[in-house]
Parts: C-alpha cells; sequence; structure tokens
C-alpha cells in the first residue's frame, strides 16, 4: 500500500510503534500506582499528570536540541531518558517512595516529547509528494499500543512476586532498548545548515502564515477534542455501572481507530486532497457527539470512541501534513517546536481538565463542551478550502 517510502519511514513507524506500547502499559499502571503510593489518595493521578505537563515542557527544548545536534542523537537520549526512568519507576515501587515515581513519570513525558517528532521526521526523508503518505504510515505505528501495551502490562506483572507493579517497568526497559536498536538502524537527516541565518524569517513570520494557523488549529483542537472525550469516557461508562472488562473493549478499539486508519490516510490525501480529509475529520468529530448524546449502551460507546478516534486521526495526520508546507528546511525546528508546545499544552489541559469537567457537569456536558473545539476547527478547515491554496501538500 505503500510502495516507494524508503526503509527510514518503516523503520520511524516501528518506532512510533515502540514509543505508544510504551505510552498505553504506563496509561494502565499508572495511576493505580499512585493510588498505591500516595499516602494522600487524592494524588493519586498526579504521576499521569506529572507526564502529561512534562511533555508539554520538553516539546521545545527537545526540538532545539534535534536542531542543533540531529534527529538520531535526540531519540537516542529519549531512549537513555526512558531506561533512567524506568529504573527510578522500579527503584520507587521497591522502595514505596511515592516522589520517586513521580520522578520517573516526568522521564516519560521527555522521551514522548521526543517521540513526538517521529511523523516530522519521517517528511524530512521523502520527496514532498509523498510527505502525507510518509506521516500517516508513521503513525501507523500506533496499531502496536492497541494490542502489546496493555496486554504487557498484563503479562509482565508476576514477573515480581512481592510486588505486582513493578514488573512492567522491566518490561518498559526492553521497550526503550527496542526503540533505540531501531533507531539506530535508520538513516536519518543532520541539522540543516546554518549558513542561511540573515534570509530566514522570524517565527512569528512563519506563525503568522494562514496555513501555519490552520495547521495548529486542527492538530490542536482535533486532538483536544479527542482527550476531552477520551479521558471522560472511562468515567461515564463507570456511572453507567459498565464493569472494567467494558470500558477496556471501548478504549482497545479507541486506540485501534486512531491508528489502523494511518494505513490509508496519506494516499486519501494524495488522492482526494487535505481539505476532503480535514473535512471528513471534523465530520466524524460530530457524528461523536450526537453518538454520546443519542444514548449510552456499550454499543454507543463503542461507536462514538472509534468516530472519535478516526476523526482524531485525520485532523491530526491532516494537520501535520500542512505544516510542513509551512517552512523551509532551516526554519524547521523552531517551528515544529512552536506547533508541538501549542498541540501538547491543549492535551495537557485537556487530560488533567476532563475529570473536574465530568464531575461537576457531566457526561452530556463534556461532549456539548467539544461543540465550540469543532466548530472552530471547521471554520479552519473552510477558511483553507476558501483560499483555494491547498487542497493536496505541494
Amino acid at each position: 500500500m505503500a510502495q516507494g517510502l524508503p526503509r527510514t519511514v518503516w523503520l520511524l513507524s516501528l518506532a512510533n510503534g515502540w514509543l505508544f506500547v510504551g505510552n498505553s502499559l504506563l496509561i494502565t499502571v499508572s495511576a493505580l500506582i499512585g493510588f498505591d503510593l500516595a499516602t494522600d489518595k487524592r494524588l493519586a493521578t498526579l504521576p499521569l499528570g506529572l507526564q502529561f505537563l512534562s511533555i508539554m515542557c520538553s516539546t521545545v527544548p527537545a526540538s532545539l536540541l534535534m536542531g542543533r545536534f540531529g534527529r538520531k542523537p535526540g531519540f537516542l537520549l529519549a531512549g537513555v531518558i526512558g531506561i533512567s526512568g524506568s529504573a527510578l519507576a522500579l527503584a520507587a515501587i521497591f522502595l514505596q517512595r511515592f516522589e520517586l515515581y513521580c520522578m520517573a513519570t516526568v522521564c516519560f513525558g521527555i522521551v514522548a516529547a521526543f517521540g513526538n517528532y517521529y511523523r516530522f521526521t519521517a517528511a524530512e526523508v521523502v520527496e514532498v509528494a509523498v510527505r502525507p503518505r510518509a506521516i500517516s504510515m508513521v503513525m501507523a505505528g500506533g496499531v502496536l499500543a492497541a494490542f502489546i501495551g496493555p496486554n504487557l502490562a498484563n503479562w509482565s506483572s508476576g514477573l515480581f512476586a512481592a510486588r505486582s507493579m513493578a514488573g512492567p517497568f522491566a518490561a518498559l526497559m526492553l521497550v526503550y532498548l527496542a526503540s533505540m536498536a531501531t533507531i539506530v538502524l535508520t538513516d536519518l537527516p543532520v541539522p540543516a545548515e546554518r549558513n542561511v541565518v540573515n534570509t530566514r524569517r522570524t517565527l512569528a513570520d512563519i506563525a503568522r502564515q494562514p496555513l501555519f494557523i490552520i495547521a495548529v488549529t486542527c492538530q490542536m483542537l482535533g486532538y483536544g477534542t479527542m482527550n476531552l472525550i477520551m479521558t471522560s469516557t472511562p468515567l461515564a461508562m463507570h456511572a453507567h455501572h459498565f464493569d472494567l472488562g467494558a470500558t477496556a473493549l471501548v478504549i482497545q478499539w479507541h486506540v485501534v481507530a486512531m491508528f489502523a486508519p494511518s494505513f490509508v490516510t496519506g494516499r486519501l490525501i494524495e488522492r482526494f486532497g487535505i481539505v476532503y480529509v480535514l473535512t471528513t475529520g471534523v465530520a466524524l468529530g460530530i457524528l461523536t457527539v450526537g453518538i454520546n448524546l443519542a444514548g449510552t449502551s456499550l454499543v454507543h460507546f463503542v461507536a462514538s470512541l472509534i468516530a472519535l478516534g478516526v476523526s482524531w486521526n485525520f485532523l491530526f495526520v491532516g494537520g501535520t501534513s500542512l505544516l510542513t508546507s509551512c517552512y523551509e528546511p532551516e526554519e524547521r525546528a523552531p517551528t515544529q517546536a512552536l506547533n508541538d508546545l501549542m498541540v501538547f499544552s491543549t492535551v495537557a489541559v485537556t487530560a488533567l481538565g476532563a475529570g473536574t469537567l465530568h464531575y461537576l457537569f457531566g457526561w452530556k456536558a463534556v461532549n456539548l463542551g467539544v461543540i465550540p473545539l469543532l466548530i472552530v476547527t471547521a471554520l479552519a478547515v473552510f477558511w483553507l478550502s476558501a483560499r483555494g491554496r491547498v487542497t493536496q501538500i505541494e
């Protein structure tokens, strides 16, 4: 399906798969560990919150560091930080130290901040015409997370009889080692030459471009919509008396829907244009809200979370593809840093706020609350279409 893509794109896809395997493993166990280790049980989700905040704070330094020293050293450094974080987590569990586990989750956030640049790296190793397909295929690696991450947490929980939650972090070390081995095999670009500083636009000039604004809006609000509904779904299902097995089923299919479309998203952009894909992403977001407001059966939850996953995929991959047309090679590090700072700040805010929003106002309010985000995204796509400039990545 993706003939013509270089081997490095496939390796980046595998590396991205390892990243999301680790992330899904952490989501599976982190709140449980926090609850076990925290003296004040209200702090049970603090480690996971610190992980999201760490992603937000590390996004800009990660991009600038790789702009200075190169992609491969940056990704390998992230692997070392991940292994160190896993060792900290193991120590925290065996020593029963909550603060050590919080430090570990900061390390995991730094790893994710670096890994989020896999998609941009894929665009840098292919011709302009196939950038959407390369970005899409890298995101497709996340399919691994739907099946391996939670199961790996379960399978490894018996490694240490005295501390069942320690096993997943021994497994996570192997995940980070596998990621580093994958990156070693890639042929990644070196930093852009610095002999064009006098002609480089300022970051403000780049950020004022309509295409930049539209690209960031689609990624940021598409991710925000997804995060608010996804994070609130387990709470809504619990309130409607579904057991953990039903919730796990819904989340698993959601993760599949997030990443499986990536096998064709790039082709759809090439065939029909980016406006078509972004418009479909917005429409699926609206469909998600409609399904959730229509009922609360298991079928409703499964169908809405599948639609939500595909919506996120189209808006995130489409927005990322559009962004690559906004900068020159020597401008990519600060431009990508600003983009991901805005996107993952939104992710952090929505992840931390979803529980409070659901607790105070309920499931219906969460869904109604994302409608303004979808309307703004739709207006951004309409702006793109009305300009008549980009229907396909040039």
